[in-house]
């Protein structure tokens, strides 16, 4: 039996059943791989997603008159996730940065805290960066305290404050995913200005950007679909992901939490945990709650214990059984070996 000529790489984006392929390790010389997956993942119900690693293997078949549409390899196998998001649908993410408007549309700071939860229940690493500074500079660092506060890395950016990209562009070449490539994601809602802020940080993307309905105050979606970009400063490469804004992330499908988790999610909370006066202290209004207290005298952010009571309120109305579906949705999401 001949040899199987098969290669190791990672998805950065899918189309129309039409899979691109960067190989491992990463390379600007490397051409990118378009490929079909097997059918053996449909049977199995599962979807190949960006940032999923691959491994491929020729076709054989002769090129066609049309090479945009050719697969010249075939996906044979999915290597096992450490985790997969619905919305952005990705997989296998090592960071996620969270993209925050500090005006036009105003903060949503409930579905960014959501975002931030996804990410830690998976082990993404998070950080928060805060666009349109220059249009409301006081806003925004408001926000950057608030965040700073809570512990997590968080950065500012502004079309007048080019120093601000470097060192958010800086950071982000110093970030590190152990023996795999940084795959890292922008995720907000539409009009945070999550394109506009790639297209600066990484000229050569090209992203596409739009203006925000002044109507509705909210963004004209620009991004259509998840597509990874190989980026490098010269001495090292990641993959970075634009991700199609939304207004609305589903908690249960991304998290399954029991509102009796919440807290924990919440790393700054952490110190004030096991304090309160009653044992089963939802941290939403009870009197001798030590959360609450330092949300009032200014230890903890004001802004994420109102998020944190938003969330919980939520998570209460989700039912128990359906709680434990999502939870297994999630679980039959790391793919089995497709060989």
């Amino acid at each position: 039996m001949a040899e199987r000529l098969e290669r190791t790489g990672i998805i950065i984006r899918c189309i129309g059943g039409l899979y691109g392929v960067r190989l491992l390790p990463l390379s600007a010389e490397d051409a990118l791989c378009l490929c079909r997956a097997r059918g053996v993942f449909r049977h199995e119900k599962i979807a190949p997603l960006p940032g999923d690693t691959v491994r491929i293997s020729p076709t054989g078949v002769p090129p066609s008159a049309d090479p945009s549409r050719d697969a010249a390899y075939t996906i044979d196998e999915i290597l096992p996730r450490t985790h997969a998001l619905v919305r952005p649908p990705l997989a296998n993410l090592s960071h996620l940065a969270v993209v925050i408007p500090a005006a036009r549309p105003a903060p949503d700071l409930t579905t960014a805290d959501k975002l931030l939860i996804a990410a830690e229940a998976r082990g993404i690493a998070p950080l928060v960066v805060i666009t349109k500074r220059d249009l409301d500079p006081d806003g925004a660092e408001h926000l950057l305290d608030a965040y700073r506060q809570a512990g997590f890395p968080a950065f500012a950016a502004a079309a007048d404050a080019p120093d601000l990209l470097d060192t958010l562009r800086a950071y982000i070449f110093s970030l590190d995913a152990g023996e795999k490539p940084v795959v890292a994601a922008f995720a907000g809602v539409s009009g945070a200005g999550k394109s506009t802020l790639l297209s600066r940080l990484f000229p050569t993307l090209s992203l596409k950007t739009g203006e925000v309905s002044r109507r509705a105050e909210r963004g004209r979606q620009t991004t259509r679909h998840v597509e990874l970009y190989m980026v490098s400063d010269g001495a090292r490469a990641c993959l970075i992901a634009d991700t199609p804004g939304f207004s609305l992330l589903d908690l249960t499908r991304d998290t399954a939490l029991d509102p009796g988790q919440l807290a924990s999610c919440f790393r700054e909370f952490s110190p004030y945990l096991g304090k309160c006066r009653y044992t089963k202290c939802t941290h939403t209004r009870e009197e001798g709650c030590a959360i609450l207290e330092a949300a009032r005298t200014g230890a903890l952010p004001a802004s994420r214990c109102a998020s944190y009571a938003a969330i919980f309120d939520e998570c209460k109305k989700i039912p128990e059984w359906k709680r434990k579906q999502e939870a297994a949705h999630g679980e039959g999401n790391i793919p089995r070996s497709a060989r």
